[in-house]
């Protein structure tokens, strides 16, 4: 007996909708995190977490905390925020919230030149001097205030802002004027010279006394799509495997 055409198309088509993964298997981690970050979660952090868990894929969007904070208020499409910044952390806490927050890692402030260092910048004080051209993030990004701070405390504060040529979006964007030799000097993250980062940059270090160091909290936003999802994320950034990958790209512990 022959089986009907209709029977036969049937079967094959739920066999075809059986073999492979469909799309709609996959759950897909929005991750909102500050631009310091980029290199670590891109590399390390992001695809160890998706080998451990079939089926999940994180999309990171990476900017300064003030900027990321601002669209997480106004889009709602964020899962999780690790930012550079607990003043940007508590303004997503107030609206529209988080849960789990907690700190996962700390950087500090150090000052880079192009590789040959042609202004000879030797100290923090250095940047107070007549003619040099000195790079920073603007204000509001926090490494922009950490860097203020720092100059302040070393009290050059005023002539060093008088130095300013250019005021970046974000830490990356200090890098790469840097390296681009668009400034004779520039403050960013001890994260940002790191090995495992790569920069083409050199380093002049900022005492402890003066230095500022940048504490980095990670919280769930309310109404993430899985929010067990995004906690267990927010989890592995401070266990052994998430550490062990920061301090790689020359983050330190809390």
């Amino acid at each position: 007996m022959r089986r009907p055409v209709s029977s036969l198309l049937a079967v094959l088509l739920l066999a075809g909708c059986s073999s492979g993964t469909s799309d709609d298997d996959e759950t897909e981690l929005t991750v909102f995190a500050a631009a310091s970050l980029t290199a670590a979660f891109t590399e390390r952090i992001g695809p160890a977490f998706e080998a451990g868990r079939d089926g999940v894929r994180v999309t990171f969007n990476f900017a300064a905390s003030d900027t990321l904070a601002e669209q997480i208020q106004s889009e709602g499409t964020a899962d999780v925020f690790a930012s550079a910044s607990a003043t940007w952390m508590d303004a997503v806490q107030d609206d529209p919230g988080v849960t789990g927050r907690i700190d996962f890692a700390t950087n500090r402030l150090l000052i880079v030149t192009p590789a040959d260092n042609p202004a000879g910048i030797a100290s923090i004080e250095d940047l107070a001097d007549d003619g040099v051209q000195l790079v920073l993030a603007a204000e509001g990004v926090p490494v922009g205030d950490y860097a203020r701070e720092a100059l302040d405390k070393a009290g050059i504060a005023d002539e060093a802002e008088a130095n300013v040529v250019s005021n970046e979006a974000d830490n990356a964007s200090v890098v790469a004027k840097i390296a681009a030799g668009e400034g004779d000097a520039g403050i960013v993250y001890e994260s940002d010279i790191s090995a495992a980062a790569g920069n083409d940059v050199a380093a002049v270090e900022i005492p402890d006394e003066v230095n500022v160091v940048a504490t980095y909290p990670a919280a769930v936003i309310v109404g993430a799509t899985d929010e067990e999802l995004a906690s267990e994320f927010v989890t592995y950034l401070t266990g052994p495997d998430g550490q062990a990958a920061l301090e790689e790209y020359g983050f330190m512990p809390v």
